[in-house]
């Protein structure tokens, strides 16, 4: 979710992210962006502060009263340590300086939500399985395995969970964030579809789980993490 309205600013950064596999909704007002966080499940939010309906921590304000976890990016022209603090004790998670580097704002956004989800590294092991969130590679033994964006963005996702079940609906938020949605059934479809990917590479247990009527799940059983 990024929430800013300098146009250049939201089309650069909307570009930069979704080259790098994320799923960009924007909104160029605080109340648009708080309406479309409380119907979507987000993986982070980016927030500018100097918006034209209400200022940025009035949005973390109301946001946090409703989201407690959401991570959040304040992004600010303002250098003052004064307001950076008060950002960071009204809940935000993080804050950038405006200019920023790009390769910045994505390597803090990825650490963002890999905290978030409870992991402290890049690499995350299932047994003979390695998922690289940095490279985002998957590799079953010394074999990496070709997934499409949307095959990687729902087992990244799938790991980044830890083992609880995400629901297809959770799947549909993540992959297209309420627009243009296709039917649910695509969901078991790109399930279907990795599996088989990740049983071709040579695993040899079953690593996604159906939990029926509810969605699905990966077996962490052999979970471990490195740096």
């Amino acid at each position: 979710m990024l929430i800013e309205d300098d146009v250049w600013i939201a089309q650069s950064i909307t570009e930069s992210l979704e080259a790098e596999g994320f799923h960009v909704d924007e909104a160029d007002r605080g109340e648009d962006g708080l309406e479309l966080a409380g119907l979507y499940e987000y993986q982070v939010m980016i927030l500018d502060l100097g918006l034209p309906d209400m200022r940025g921590d009035e949005v973390l304000e109301n946001l946090r009263q409703k989201n407690t976890n959401l991570p959040v990016l304040i992004l600010s022209g303002d250098a003052e340590v004064e307001s950076r603090l008060s950002c960071l004790q009204s809940g935000a998670d993080d804050y950038l300086l405006k200019p920023f580097n790009m390769q910045e704002l994505v390597a803090r956004l990825q650490a963002l939500v890999r905290r978030a989800n409870g992991h402290s590294q890049n690499i995350l092991q299932f047994g003979e399985l390695t998922l690289n969130l940095t490279a985002r590679d998957v590799i079953v033994g010394d074999k990496r395995v070709d997934l499409t964006s949307k095959e990687y963005q729902m087992f990244e996702l799938l790991c980044l969970r830890k083992g609880n079940v995400v629901s297809k609906e959770s799947f549909l938020d993540h992959l297209y964030g309420g627009m243009d949605e296709p039917e649910m059934k695509i969901i078991d479809v790109f399930i279907c579809k990795l599996r088989k990917k990740i049983e071709k590479a040579g695993a040899r247990s079953p690593l996604i789980q159906t939990v029926w009527g509810r969605g699905y799940r990966v077996n962490t059983d052999e979970m471990e993490c490195s740096a």
